[in-house]
């Protein structure tokens, strides 16, 4: 790539004293910087190794870093993230990759779906190995989780979308019963509101020819259930069973509470518990805990039948096991 066309993509300034004149390939990595690479970090550090193992193009940001040796190309940008995936977009046409933003939900039950896990590339949120592996991939499909990082690497960046039949026919907080185009699945351990995950995952398999399996679905590790006292019977809860539910994400705990809240022969109670300060919509007095031994205490303690647990450290999950000796 020539350096006129290196400083039109990233909207760089280069020092006027350079004689380089274009780049051979392009890296994050220190162990990948080879003769006529360019570099990109805004560590000096790195940069000077870089320089010594034959770099002769620097791109950076930080206002900090010295021109050590002013023959090589300098190129000051304002964000580093995204002039290296101005780069990424240059090399890697939308017509060569289709680059696809899922949120958590989307993915985790593509990845439970989906047979062939080597169709496509699962990027990092670490922007520079996202870098790397857009780079050097050879695979067509790019999937990110991270939204910010999504709009720099591909502003046109595709969503799931819902275009695939199905709805549920029955079910309870713990097993559904829907149908999908002509078929159902019955009792399937899956949480009624995520559904409208499936069918886009469904939607973007079928779409694309990869193949797909419903009859393995299962409960996804961002709301996982924990039954303390029996697990419920498939067609209906008791008032007598009592449930934890781990969950990494406020809105899972939102509409669960909205599902149990709805009109039903017995009055159900439900607690929430957080860690400090954390608001939940809906909720005005959660139960604040601050360690495992915490929550455990509350969870003891309390008269529920459901137990909301908000946390993104997944292991309390094999605390409260351990308590009740679910393992």
């Amino acid at each position: 790539m020539q350096i006129e066309k290196l400083i039109e993509l990233t909207a760089g300034v280069v020092n006027e004293t350079s004689k380089i004149e274009s780049i051979y390939s392009a890296t994050v990595h220190l162990a990948k910087v080879g003769e006529g690479s360019l570099f990109i970090s805004d560590s000096q550090e790195e940069i000077e190794e870089a320089i010594k193992k034959g770099a002769s193009t620097l791109l950076y940001a930080d206002a900090s870093i010295m021109i050590s040796d002013e023959s090589l190309a300098w190129i000051k940008v304002g964000d580093l993230e995204l002039a290296a995936f101005k780069i990424t977009q240059e090399v890697v046409s939308d017509e060569e990759a289709l680059f696809y933003y899922l949120n958590d939900h989307e993915l985790a039950f593509l990845k439970m779906l989906q047979k062939r896990k080597s169709d496509i590339e699962f990027l990092s949120s670490v922007w520079k190995k996202a870098f790397e592996t857009v780079l050097n991939s050879k695979k067509k499909f790019f999937i990110s989780t991270d939204l910010e990082m999504t709009k720099k690497l591909r502003p046109k960046a595709r969503k799931l979308v819902k275009e695939v039949d199905g709805y549920v026919i029955s079910d309870t907080l713990f097993r559904s019963t829907f149908k999908v185009e002509k078929y159902v699945y019955q009792y399937k351990e899956m949480v009624p509101f995520h559904l409208d995950h499936v069918l886009k995952v469904i939607h973007f398999c079928q779409t694309h020819g990869f193949e797909y399996t419903i009859e393995n679905i299962c409960y996804i590790n961002k709301f996982t259930p924990i039954f303390i006292e029996g697990e419920p019977s498939l067609n209906e809860e008791s008032k007598n069973d009592r449930t934890v539910i781990v969950c990494d994400n406020k809105e899972d705990i939102v509409s669960a509470r909205m599902y149990v809240s709805a009109p039903s022969a017995w009055i159900v109670k439900s607690i929430v518990l957080t860690p400090p300060k954390t608001k939940v919509e809906g909720v005005k007095r959660p139960s604040y805990y601050s360690s495992h031994e915490e929550a455990l205490d509350i969870i003891k303690s309390a008269n529920f039948n459901y137990a909301f647990v908000y946390t993104k450290d997944k292991s309390i999950k094999d605390s409260i096991r351990k308590e009740y000796e679910l393992f």
